[in-house]
């Protein structure tokens, strides 16, 4: 790697704290505000970076539903108020949700669901006014479905039903595995997850419909229906807002 360039590490980082700081620039992010809040390696900068401001007193009376077990424990350990999405305090809708993604494409479809919370990550998005995705470079791609694998949270039962099912839409479906632990990976819902890639590029708006049409799956990692704003850092530390 040239001198002076960004690592993907870096890369997270700078984007996260970017988009928190922009966004209350903008007035976008602002005091007593219901923040969905993602999960992973990327969303995880941007919660610690509110959890910066509220302590400051830039942002006060802040109502927070996170969208993973990960993301509730790093708001109470930054103490950030966590609601359900059904509490009165939320009612079901939110301000502004703010995540990572796995893959972006040009037209901003997404693939989520690497951390295998993409249930709770598509409920907070699809109920939020505003939808804002930090990303580094490498999530940037011209297509989606080849390369990064497709989640698809599944009822346990219909785990071989499901498989076939994604087989006539053209998809090699394995299911996911623990590391360090025995056995398929468990998502906080009790369910399990299939990991999808097609030898070519597909449809992801019309794919999402028709994998969710299937009997036995909860919900799949395409999130084509909201347009989010992207904040996605450069190698050379540039961030910028698409």
């Amino acid at each position: 790697m040239p001198k002076n360039e960004c690592t993907l590490a870096e890369q997270k980082i700078l984007a996260a704290r970017h988009a928190v700081d922009d966004l209350i620039r903008r007035g976008e992010l602002r005091s007593n505000m219901k923040l969905g809040l993602g999960t992973g390696s990327t969303a995880m900068p941007a919660v610690a970076r509110i959890a910066e401001h509220i302590r400051e007193g830039n942002l006060t009376g802040i109502r927070a539903v996170a969208t993973s077990f990960q993301t509730t424990i790093a708001c109470e350990d930054l103490g950030i108020p966590v609601f359900s999405l059904n509490s009165k305090e939320i009612s079901g809708e939110l301000d502004l949700a703010i995540d990572g993604a796995d893959e972006i494409s040009p037209a901003k479809h997404l693939i989520k669901g690497g951390g295998a919370a993409l249930l709770l990550e598509k409920i907070v998005a699809y109920n939020s006014a505003l939808f804002v995705i930090v990303a580094d470079s490498s999530k940037r791609v011209t297509t989606l479905g080849t390369r990064f694998a497709l989640p698809v949270e599944v009822i346990s039962e219909a785990r071989v039903s499901v498989t076939r099912a994604l087989a006539s839409l053209g998809a090699q479906a394995l299911l996911r595995e623990g590391v360090r632990k025995a056995g398929p990976v468990v998502t906080d819902n009790g369910n399990l997850i299939l990991d999808c890639v097609w030898k070519e590029a597909v449809d992801a708006y019309q794919m999402e419909e028709a994998i969710n049409q299937i009997v036995g799956v909860v919900e799949n990692g395409f999130f084509t229906r909201t347009s989010p704003i992207v904040y996605a850092a450069a190698n050379t530390g540039i961030v910028e807002r698409v």
